[in-house]
């Protein structure tokens, strides 16, 4: 009997003894007929409204638009494709340009033109209205692996397997700073949020640097044991997170001290998001799991996110209420983060201020300005609207 696409970790017959039922890691349950061995029906799945399928390769990105109904994904089959949220359909054609496949994308600040990272080494600015190319940029000479926008919107920083880091006048469409960062391969590239500087984090040098975004200047170097995959720098600029081998580090940026660890994850920590308030971290491993934090603690928020297979990208909506994860199975996920921290009673980690909670569509986040991507993956999201009374805290709402 062939079908689940993971360990099968329970098996019972029925009282008719014609019938069994499995379960299995790949998040179903499944009615087989013993006599034929086939199928019966359609997978038996809690809470998932159906599984939206696209892409044929890894899906390796993924940002919410501001409105908060829709959401952008980026594949190695050289595709990047619009979803709706609420129905997990696809909105029109695919967006192709000619490369064989795009590793990273970010959005920029006002949500109108999206970034994308290729294997070609090209960066690519798509319209997001058009859904056409309106710009290509030249100049790295391997994969295009991680990208942010600055603040303002006029500059976009690459980071590429050819082991520099470049920054991109968004106008003239120009690259202005080659940075040498002395990695093998550049896994992750982000601004701080006053985009006077530049983290980068790579392999061989297992470490961050930190760059002057103007003059290509190293700041500092924040060793590690491992490469470092995802970085985020919170909104006040006060600490800059990093994700490596099963380790989530926090970092004071006035001593560059690390003055915080999140352990959990048994693999790398492939991406990571911050809510809009800085006190809700996602984070996406190639331990086949997501997980929620907890950053006033440090701690962690509800049981791992289990996946079929590992991880490669994690993005928190604008409300924080919603996370998508896209995974190496070429699907994307979408979970109710607001019944996961209702259920552990810590909604307050939604609030900006003394009980107002964020209804924040309008602008985009960090994360989703730099969103550093993993190896293989894909990814999707949740409508704010989510009823949580049909979802229960594991489950995907929607499996793409």
């Amino acid at each position: 009997m062939r079908g689940h696409t993971n360990w099968v970790n329970g098996v019972a017959h029925l009282p008719d003894g014609r019938r069994i039922i499995t379960c299995s890691t790949d998040g179903s349950l499944r009615l087989w007929d013993l006599k034929s061995g086939t199928q019966i029906g359609e997978d038996w799945r809690d809470g998932n409204a159906g599984t939206m399928r696209g892409h044929t390769n890894w899906v390796n990105g993924v940002a919410h638009l501001p409105n908060g109904r829709r959401i952008i994904t980026c594949s190695t089959d050289g595709s990047l494709r619009l979803w709706d949220l609420k129905s997990g359909t696809q909105i029109g054609e695919d967006w192709r340009d000619e490369n064989p496949g795009v590793w990273s994308m970010a959005l920029s600040p006002n949500g109108e033109i999206v970034a994308s990272g290729c294997t070609d080494g090209k960066v690519r600015l798509w319209d997001v209205e058009t859904r056409k190319v309106i710009a290509t940029w030249t100049g790295h000479s391997n994969v295009v692996r991680a990208l942010c926008w600055s603040a303002d919107g006029e500059r976009v920083a690459s980071g590429s397997w050819d082991g520099t880091a470049r920054v991109w006048d968004v106008k003239r469409g120009n690259n202005i700073l080659t940075i040498k960062t002395g990695h093998k391969w550049v896994r992750a590239v982000t601004y701080s949020p006053d985009s006077s500087k530049l983290a980068t984090g790579g392999n061989e040098e297992n470490a961050v640097k930190i760059w002057d975004a103007k003059t290509g200047e190293l700041l500092n170097t924040l060793k590690h044991d491992h490469r470092v995959e995802s970085l985020a720098w919170t909104s006040d600029g006060k600490k800059l997170i990093s994700g490596s081998y099963g380790l989530i580090r926090i970092f004071d940026t006035a001593t560059w001290q690390q003055i915080g660890v999140l352990e959990g994850h048994k693999f790398t920590v492939s991406a990571i998001s911050l809510s809009l308030n800085d006190r809700l971290l996602a984070s996406a491993s190639w331990d086949k799991t997501a997980r929620l934090w907890n950053l006033d603690t440090n701690l962690p928020v509800g049981p791992p996110l289990r996946h079929e297979n590992d991880l490669d990208s994690a993005a928190l909506s604008p409300d924080g209420k919603a996370l998508a994860t896209a995974c190496q199975n070429n699907n994307a996920y979408t979970w109710d983060v607001h019944a996961i921290l209702k259920e552990a009673g810590l909604e307050d980690l939604l609030l900006i201020g003394p009980n107002i909670v964020s209804t924040h569509t309008s602008a985009v986040l960090p994360h989703q300005q730099c969103l550093l991507l993993g190896t293989k993956r894909h990814s999707k999201t949740v409508s704010t609207s989510t009823n949580t009374s049909t979802n229960t805290a594991h489950t995907p709402l929607f499996a793409q």
